[in-house]
């Protein structure tokens, strides 16, 4: 017994027990620390978090502004290309118009232009006189006819 005695109070025993013991509380430590780490958010991740959010919303109506204007600007060149090739039909019509056969032939076909000596004939179709008198609404019919239809309309609802 005296032996184990001597054990216990030896130098390298009792650094071995501390050594134990400091062990185990950083491990303890190691432990707590590990165990709170991912529930806690620390300072820098908020600030990170902070900055972020701040980054997007400063951005966010800058690149709205620029998508926008990259839509109004296809826009507009489609538009300019519209613009150039009417141009060009006009010019094509203008051109056409210089022909003096064109004009003539064009003056006779709308305003019914005959030359002299020439007897000029326009025929009507039968089929549609009848069919617009038939199907003469509201606009070609006098006001007053409108007028009455409308009393007759609003009697026939009364009674």
């Amino acid at each position: 017994m005296a032996a184990r005695d001597r054990d216990r109070f030896s130098t390298t025993t009792r650094l071995r027990l501390l050594g134990e013991q400091t062990a185990a509380r950083v491990y303890r430590s190691q432990t707590k620390r590990q165990a709170r780490r991912p529930s806690r958010l620390t300072g820098r991740a908020a600030l990170l978090a902070l900055v972020l959010c701040s980054m997007i919303v400063a951005l966010a109506y800058p690149m709205r502004q620029y998508v926008s204007q990259r839509a109004e600007v296809a826009d507009l060149k489609n538009r300019q290309e519209q613009a150039r090739a009417r141009v060009e039909q006009l010019r094509d019509v203008k051109a056409r118009w210089q022909d003096d056969a064109y004009a003539e032939q064009q003056i006779r076909r709308r305003l019914h232009y005959v030359m002299p000596g020439e007897t000029g004939f326009v025929v009507i179709d039968p089929g549609a006189a009848k069919q617009s008198r038939t199907d003469r609404g509201a606009a070609h019919r006098p006001w007053y006819a409108n007028v009455w239809d409308g009393v007759d309309k609003s009697d026939a609802s009364d009674q």
